[in-house]
């Protein structure tokens, strides 16, 4: 049996479990979830070769967890299947940093046709062990997300909680964007536990404690108010 392993998120029953049984007679691990937030937690818990997820899914839609996994993870593979033929839709998907669009109805051959060359790639790319990001410098200032440990202006030796890990590489990854609260609590906290805005705003206060020279006039963590946060080199 292969080591592949694939993530297939569909909420139609029939055809998920028509795509599960053929991906595993080609000998594919293949895991499912019927809604995006149950996609999402798998998401987190380990490695895949390749997200197959269909655009319209309940409570979290695909293009949103496509989004959220190309935060932390910008080699596997993504194939969307929607049931919209639109260019739009295509294009859209594409900026989000999906490799690959299928439109239903769709012939099962080319899907899996399509599927066994986005796992090779997935599989070369691990060969050539490219270096991830793993650190992010501004200013004086250096941040290593695997570790969670950072230096900082005002303090050599930082220690950073895991949410405040994802907190910063959301805005970081985001460069020059205004980032809204509502995506912060989407992105950082889930949707299982929504905290209030205020402890979006106190963590800002601990970046720029951290990090600003001048707490008071940040010059990387700034708010927008009544939208959300923006962070500058």
């Amino acid at each position: 049996m292969s080591s592949q392993r694939i993530l297939l998120v569909e909420d139609e029953e029939n055809l998920r479990e028509v795509i599960k049984m053929n991906l595993e007679l080609e000998g594919y691990e293949v895991e499912v979830a019927e809604t995006g937030t149950k996609a999402l937690r798998k998401v987190g818990d380990r490695r895949f070769n390749l997200f197959i997820l269909d655009v319209m899914l309940p409570e979290v839609d695909g293009f949103t967890i496509c989004e959220k996994i190309r935060l932390n993870d910008t080699e596997t593979p993504v194939l969307f299947l929607t049931a919209k033929d639109s260019g739009q839709d295509k294009v859209h998907g594409l900026k989000l940093g999906a490799d690959d669009y299928l439109t239903k109805p769709f012939n099962l051959e080319e899907l899996l046709l399509r599927v066994r060359v986005l796992v090779r790639h997935s599989e070369r790319g691990k060969k050539e062990d490219a270096p991830a990001a793993d650190t992010a410098k501004f200013g004086e200032n250096e941040v290593n997300f695997v570790t969670f440990k950072a230096k900082g202006v005002n303090n050599p030796d930082i220690l950073l909680t895991k949410k405040e890990i994802a907190l910063l590489k959301l805005l970081i990854s985001k460069k020059d964007t205004v980032v809204s609260r509502h995506d912060i609590l989407r992105f950082v906290w889930g949707y299982d536990v929504y905290p209030t805005t205020r402890t979006i705003d106190n963590f800002v206060m601990s970046f720029r404690k951290y990090f600003e020279k001048d707490p008071t006039s940040p010059q990387h963590f700034h708010s927008v108010r009544g939208v959300g946060y923006k962070f500058t080199e």
